[in-house]
């Protein structure tokens, strides 16, 4: 069974998580690429979504969900997005997309957050397999980048990137995230950062991994 495959798997499972007359935030990514497409099988059934992108923005109104502005309302019944890395505390590493921020500000307001996974992207050290992205303001991406090799990084500039916000991202690598709550801290502490890609102090409260074999549900109180 291929990736992708694992992906539509698990984009088709969270379904039976959406209760229905609800408002649903959607994440971005390949995996919630699918799950939107299954999203649009019962839009009749839910009152809308609040999208964490541009680029999900556009499927969902192609494939006519109804969409609501995050301001507008006082918070989300249910957020649902993927993760580029994900531990066994539930810690994650999210952002390849470029739209950390705005996912992060849908987690923060939704009552429940379920991240959908493929196997693949389950580690036991963040940092293992994929960069750390960092949503930074333009002018201090020179000074964010060096704060970074102090803490052991390899900063790379996203070039030719433009975040739905209008700032760049950096990549991180190399860093391995031994205690991702205190690195989100202080990452978030160095002045014109916007937002990093760690969702440890707001992790999911439920995952569900795909595999070979079908899909593995893990509860945060489990």
């Amino acid at each position: 069974m291929v990736q992708n495959d694992l992906k539509k798997i698990v984009g088709w499972a969270v379904l039976k998580y959406i209760q229905s007359r609800t408002i649903v935030g959607v994440g971005t990514g390949s995996t919630v690429a699918y799950f939107i497409e299954a999203l649009a099988s019962i839009k009749k059934n839910i009152k809308g979504v609040v999208a964490s992108s541009d680029v999900s923005s556009l499927q969902l109104k192609k494939l006519g969900i109804p969409m609501f502005n995050l301001n507008n309302l006082d918070s989300l019944d249910i957020y649902i997005d993927s993760a580029d890395e994900i531990d066994n505390h539930m810690y994650m590493i999210k952002g390849a997309g470029g739209a950390l921020t705005r996912e992060k500000i849908l987690a923060a307001v939704a009552k429940k957050f379920i991240c959908i996974v493929d196997v693949t992207k389950q580690v036991n050290i963040l940092g293992s397999r994929c960069p750390l992205p960092i949503e930074v303001i333009p002018m201090a991406r020179s000074l964010v980048a060096r704060e970074l090799v102090r803490f052991g990084g390899v900063p790379k500039y996203r070039h030719g990137v433009i975040t739905d916000n209008g700032n760049n991202i950096l990549d991180i690598y190399k860093l391995k995230i031994i205690n991702p709550i205190d690195l989100e801290e202080k990452i978030n502490n160095i002045p014109g950062v916007v937002s990093v890609g760690i969702f440890a102090r707001r992790c999911a409260d439920v995952v569900l991994v795909s595999d070979k074999k079908g899909i593995k549900v893990i509860n945060a109180n489990s």
